[in-house]
């Protein structure tokens, strides 16, 4: 059996996932790799909530970004500050 992927959230979206019952990270079966699009439609978030998608560490956008069983992913909504965006590498995202 594979193992699952790590959803991380923060901000507002870790309040929607304590909303829902849900643990931080969620852990997500997937059979095969998925794009972020259709992650955050499995999860049923609007995509609009969020602006990067971090896999194994690296920033992506929401398009185009793959996920796949066993991967740790990072969702991150938009209004993170300054300071913290160069941090976390989309300052120009």
């Amino acid at each position: 059996m594979q193992k699952p992927a790590e959803v991380h959230v923060f901000m507002w979206l870790a309040d929607l996932f304590k909303e829902r019952g849900w643990a931080n990270p969620h852990l997500v079966h997937l059979e095969t790799g998925i794009s972020a699009a259709e992650l955050l439609q499995l999860l049923e978030i609007n995509r609009d909530l969020v602006e990067v998608v971090f896999v194994n560490h690296r920033a992506g956008p929401v398009e185009g970004t793959r996920i796949r069983p066993g991967d740790r992913v990072a969702l991150v909504p938009p209004g993170v500050p300054g300071p913290h965006r160069a941090l976390l590498g989309f300052k120009n995202t």
